[in-house]
């Protein structure tokens, strides 16, 4: 036993998960303990992370690699495989950070009673970029003030999930401040009710999916001769989602049951 946080890292060689593995395996107070890729299992992590010091092999699923004693389960796989990711590590006991998206709020209800159960935490969260969960805090308060709005996520051509799950996480922060008003009931709209977006916790979401896009997120607030926008924009590079995900490793164990986003671990 080191003393460090034991990781099993789900989707090692995606996007995030290649920078996350190295960013892992460099912290003093981290160790990567397993990681999952099915199209790499069997094989060492390095040959599949350039630069990567560590001699893990790759498990083909969450089952397999949570034979090895972890602490903290990193999921960044995909919508239809990530319950069942949290919900194995929590029955073993172990704590998770979820970074996949596409999770609805019966999945997040049911995982959070069986982390209760158990005695573990999980932190989900639609973003784990600094500057997202600051527009989070920041549509909160203009909520307060500003009755209105309406919410458009921005994904590559390629996400299968809308609204992100940032815009679902957004979408029920706000709905414990109230619901937006609407000029015309969004019901009895006349022509395509589509046209109108989708309606997530009485707030109107559209979501575009076009090559040229990574993951943005803008709300809108308006007010008689007056509009407000705050958006939060990403590029290629996976840095941003690194820091945080670390931090909620860093935070995981501290509580019990499910919180939702970042900021619900950081100190403002």
């Amino acid at each position: 036993m080191t003393g460090r946080v034991r990781v099993c890292l789900a989707g090692a060689t995606g996007w995030v998960g290649r920078a996350l593995a190295t960013a892992i395996s460099e912290a003093p107070d981290l160790e990567l303990a397993a990681a999952v890729a099915r199209r790499h299992a069997g094989r060492p992590l390095s040959e599949a992370v350039t630069g990567l010091r560590s001699e893990v092999i790759v498990a083909r699923s969450v089952e397999e690699a949570l034979t090895d004693p972890c602490d903290v389960l990193v999921d960044y796989t995909g919508p239809e495989a990530v319950r069942g990711h949290v919900l194995e590590a929590v029955s073993r006991g172990v704590s998770a950070v979820v970074g996949t998206s596409g999770l609805s709020d019966e999945d997040y209800a049911v995982i959070d009673a069986a982390a209760r159960e158990r005695g573990v935490g999980v932190l989900a969260a639609g973003n784990f970029a600094v500057t997202a969960v600051l527009l989070q805090r920041l549509a909160e308060i203009a909520a307060q003030h500003v009755p209105h709005w309406e919410v458009i996520d921005y994904g590559k051509s390629s996400k299968p999930d809308a609204p992100s799950g940032t815009a679902r996480e957004l979408a029920s922060r706000l709905a414990r401040i109230g619901k937006p008003q609407s000029g015309h009931p969004v019901e009895e709209t006349r022509g395509l009710r589509e046209a109108r977006g989708a309606t997530l916790h009485g707030t109107q979401m559209h979501s575009v999916r076009l090559p040229g896009f990574v993951s943005s997120i803008e709300i809108l607030f308006g007010l008689p001769e007056e509009r407000l926008s705050i958006r939060h924009d990403s590029s290629s590079g996976a840095a941003p989602y690194v820091a945080g995900t670390l931090l909620a490793i860093r935070r995981v164990r501290s509580f019990t049951g499910l919180k939702r986003g970042l900021d619900s671990v950081m100190d403002f």
